[in-house]
């Protein structure tokens, strides 16, 4: 985690080398960053938190499918031979995002990772003019990330607390009944709303 950063912001290491003989100015490297999905085993609880996403687990065969998380970027300075540099990747907790939805469904265990590079690297050729290289997208790593690595982030930014982003005539019509009500936090209007919409499907 980077920390006093603005958001949620987890940092990457990763090391790259030079495997030629010319003098590395800069590398500007973007990244994609994709969630893979059918590389983890999922326990009965994982599979009912991830219902919304991926439908019963009989139709997992076909639904679950890798997912995009981010992208991120990074310039890394001159080097010669090799480095290690830090990809900051920026986290949300919107749960309109599913992405954010798999990772705060799983109790435990990793998050399997596939990182894909592109950007351009600026070198100095052998006459001394400053030249530059497309990185190519077969340039990729793969990682396991601790699922409580992005857990104690979330709870470190948001203690006890999620983020849903609402339409603007639902949350109007929401506040309306919060006000008619007498309802004073958001928590007690939605908790009666739930418990509602509960009695009424047991009637």
């Amino acid at each position: 985690m980077v920390p006093l950063a603005v958001i949620p912001t987890l940092a990457l290491q990763i090391e790259i080398h030079n495997t030629g003989e010319e003098a590395i100015h800069t590398v500007v490297l973007r990244c994609q960053i994709q969630i893979e999905t059918p590389r983890r085993k999922y326990n009965e609880e994982d599979q009912r938190q991830l219902l919304d996403l991926f439908g019963k687990p009989e139709r997992w065969g076909q639904t679950l499918r890798p997912l995009l998380w981010t992208h991120a970027q990074a310039v890394v300075p001159s080097f010669a031979e090799s480095i290690v540099t830090e990809l900051h990747v920026p986290c949300t907790f919107d749960f309109n995002v599913a992405a954010t939805k798999y990772m705060s469904a799983l109790q435990d265990g990793e998050i399997p990772l596939h990182v894909m590079f592109s950007g351009s690297v600026f070198y100095e050729a052998m006459n001394g003019a400053l030249q530059v290289a497309p990185i190519s997208w077969n340039k990729e790593a793969k990682f396991r990330l601790p699922l409580r690595v992005w857990q104690d982030m979330m709870a470190a930014y948001y203690p006890n607390s999620a983020w849903l982003c609402l339409r603007k005539d639902v949350f109007d019509r929401l506040n309306e009944y919060k006000m008619l009500n007498g309802i004073p936090t958001w928590e007690e209007a939605m908790e009666r709303l739930v418990v509602s919409a509960e009695e009424a499907a047991h009637q």
